[in-house]
């Protein structure tokens, strides 16, 4: 096999680069896989080009230009979505680039393929008593109430990613103080988050009930399993949520109009943290962030809230003047059409 075929770089490229160089997790090689597995459906059903037969001088800029505006106007994805697959795109083709440094031109005209800009979004979240609301919903009589009200309660309070949260072992958890929870986060990073002493007593209560209930009780078993016995995934998390979501929407204090996700619970955190005066610092390395501009966001969307509250508050208080009408200026409306 020619080393310009493509099959063989794609293989070595999830082999051998991304788990071994570059140490990246399962999740993240996985949706690395899914954009090539949607180039290649691309390059079929477009161009006519089997996956096998595809080569690396077959692929220019404007191939991947192309796979990417099908992206959006075939499948329907979304701006975010397409970036993430250039993202893929553009590690593998540094990885082409230390292999075969002859397409060197080429490769960099695909590495040069900006992102698109996405249009600013605002970060859903709960108010802390719409949490309290939510928390409250489980029927902690029952097992499986239990385990949800548990689950939720830990989702909360560690602000865990939901695949942190289904990763989570009984080794994970310490429920003597100070109680902390062991999160396995993106790039198998480590982290120790606190507790409160609320969650810690929920988590004691329910490992009391966790082996006979089902059966297990090993340090590396799930903390929160289905029926089967099984650890409970990423949907069976969500579904969960949606589920008590709908019941709490009966209290006319839960007015929510978002989808309540399962990052919506780690946001509330954040935000509530950000409230309660928390250093930026501590709330990253709370998150598990890289720095500090992603979490800065939290602090953004608290100003801003209480600027809007500042002005409900004071819109009667300022007097108000009638402006001055600049439209008749003709050489300052000139002025300001060289501007635009």
């Amino acid at each position: 096999m020619k080393k310009t075929n493509l099959p063989y770089y794609v293989t070595n490229f999830f082999t051998i680069y991304l788990p071994g160089q570059k140490n990246l997790s399962k999740n993240t090689i996985a949706s690395y896989a899914v954009t090539f597995k949607l180039f290649f459906t691309f390059c079929r059903d477009n161009k006519d080009i089997q996956p096998e037969r595809l080569k690396l001088p077959m692929i220019n800029e404007a191939l991947v230009t192309e796979f990417l505006d099908w992206l959006e106007s075939e499948r329907n994805c979304s701006v975010t979505t397409r970036n993430q697959r250039l993202v893929s795109l553009h590690s593998f083709f540094r990885f082409i680039l230390m292999k075969e440094p002859a397409y060197m031109d080429t490769i960099i005209r695909i590495l040069e393929i900006p992102y698109k800009k996405t249009p600013k979004t605002v970060v859903p979240y709960l108010s802390e008593e719409q949490m309290k609301i939510l928390l409250a919903q489980p029927d902690g009589k029952k097992w499986c109430g239990f385990r949800d009200k548990v689950m939720l309660s830990v989702l909360y309070d560690s602000g865990a990613r939901v695949q942190e949260l289904v990763d989570l072992r009984i080794k994970d958890v310490r429920t003597e103080a100070p109680a902390v929870i062991t999160l396995h986060g993106k790039g198998d990073k480590i982290r120790q988050v606190p507790i409160m002493s609320s969650t810690a007593e929920l988590l004691r209560n329910y490992l009391e009930k966790y082996k006979p209930m089902t059966g297990i009780a090993k340090g590396d078993q799930p903390l929160f399993v289905n029926q089967k016995k099984q650890s409970l995934s990423r949907w069976g998390v969500t579904y969960v949520i949606s589920k008590y979501v709908e019941k709490a929407k009966e209290d006319s204090g839960f007015n929510v109009e978002f989808n309540v996700t399962p990052h919506v619970f780690r946001h509330s955190k954040a935000v509530h943290m950000v409230r309660a005066g928390i250093n930026l610092i501590y709330i990253r390395d709370f998150l598990g962030h890289v720095d500090c501009c992603t979490t800065e966001i939290y602090a953004r969307i608290d100003t801003e809230t209480k600027r809007n509250a500042i002005e409900k508050a004071c819109k009667d208080i300022f007097p108000k003047e009638k402006t001055t009408d600049w439209t008749a200026d003709e050489d300052l409306m000139s002025f300001l059409e060289t501007l635009m």
